[in-house]
């Protein structure tokens, strides 16, 4: 590629690039770049909204450059507070280390095991000790912290902002001195801290880095960004057939940001899907392509031929899902049993279903919330609860 051509291909789907011109004076060097990005361990499961940033850092592998996928050991025990309106609860040290483990074995579906290093920022930040911590704290102010947007508006709406809170940003910005970063990557929300970055390293005399964002991916709501806490997510270790259901649930006008921040096409590659085939069958492939990219060729064919035979032709799934409950003498209401099997989160989720009509019981659909299932021992009953999720019930 040209100069121009790989920031092109770097910058696709970007929303930030700061400086353009920095980054080309780096690239145009001939030089290995130093890229970093950081995750905090808050959960275990890696999802596609996660996967936008590991894929842009794939694409600066393939030009060549180093990629170091910093793990924050020690910035999980604060939390990041970006886009929280109260302070959130700091992880041990136990669960953060537990949750990197996951991560470790999850990244290289995406990443070059060979060209991806992975480091802990509690091997510096660990090392600073009190007095350190001191020092890197004057070299940032609270005016200038409070410009960031959700510390302002907590100040002004007088919520309370914890002191650790605001090293945050400060732990941050030193990963990129002590890995000397040319570049860092990171969600749209994360750009003020990616900004203390650059403003840090002119601190200590360094080459500020460039700083290169994408946007968040909303999750299967079409709203709020994905996230598991908010049940909105794919997961990329889920069933291959899970995810082909999941993408096929979202809306047609979704689809197109994820083909863009979800798959290594061309905008001209999009673009000519968008033009030539039926929503339908461009969200088919869409699925196709991201399951190819986590479970391979034959897990995406075999999770299209299941929709098409669990969905197209209504006939039930092959992992069909078998749970065992109490025997009971007296009759058990359906909404306490789809939530004993774990087809809804609670009981009134489940009565919500119901009255949608979302809910079948051996392909019977049941509209009445006080519907009742006889529960004594040995009878079962096929439940289908909403669009994707089956289970064989039998008493016991």
């Amino acid at each position: 590629m040209t100069l121009d051509e790989q920031l092109a291909y770097l910058a696709k789907g970007a929303v930030d690039l700061i400086e353009k011109n920095d980054l080309k004076t780096k690239i145009s060097r001939g030089k290995p770049l130093t890229i970093k990005v950081g995750f905090d361990p808050t959960a275990p499961d890696i999802h596609l909204g996660h996967t936008v940033l590991m894929r842009k850092m794939r694409h600066f592998q393939q030009l060549g450059h180093r990629v170091i996928f910093l793990i924050g050991d020690f910035t999980g025990l604060i939390g990041d507070p970006t886009g929280k309106k109260t302070t959130r609860p700091a992880l041990t040290k136990e669960e953060v280390l537990q949750n990197a483990e996951t991560y470790r074995k999850q990244v290289y579906k995406i990443l070059d095991p060979v060209k991806t290093e992975i480091r802990f920022n509690s091997e510096w930040l660990g090392a600073l000790g009190a007095e350190g911590m001191v020092r890197l704290a004057a070299k940032y102010t609270l005016a200038r912290m409070l410009e960031r947007d959700d510390f302002k508006k907590r100040f002004q709406s007088q919520q309370p902002i914890a002191i650790h809170e605001l090293l945050y940003p400060l732990a941050q910005a030193y990963d990129s001195v002590a890995l000397q970063c040319d570049v860092e990557l990171g969600g749209t929300d994360q750009l003020f801290n990616l900004l203390v970055g650059r403003d840090l390293m002119r601190e200590y005399g360094l080459e500020p880095q460039c700083v290169l964002t994408t946007p968040l991916l909303e999750g299967l709501d079409g709203v709020e960004k994905m996230s598991k806490s908010l049940g909105n997510y794919i997961g990329i270790n889920e069933e291959p057939s899970q995810i082909f259901g999941k993408v096929m649930s979202i809306s047609d006008d979704l689809m197109w940001k994820y083909y863009l921040l979800c798959t290594d096409l061309a905008p001209s590659e999009i673009e000519s899907i968008k033009t030539s085939s039926h929503p339908m069958d461009a969200k088919k492939q869409l699925a196709k392509t991201i399951i190819r990219d986590f479970h391979g060729d034959e897990a995406a064919d075999a999770a299209e031929a299941e929709f098409r035979r669990v969905f197209s032709e209504r006939q039930i799934p092959t992992d069909l899902e078998e749970k065992s409950l109490p025997a009971s003498h007296e009759p058990q209401l359906l909404a306490k049993v789809i939530t004993l099997a774990g087809l809804a989160e609670s009981n009134k989720d489940a009565q919500r279903l119901i009255a949608q009509g979302g809910v079948l019981v051996d392909d019977v659909k049941v509209d009445s919330t006080r519907h009742a299932l006889d529960a004594s021992a040995g009878r079962s009953y096929l439940l289908k609860v909403g669009k994707r999720r089956f289970a064989k019930i039998t008493f016991a």
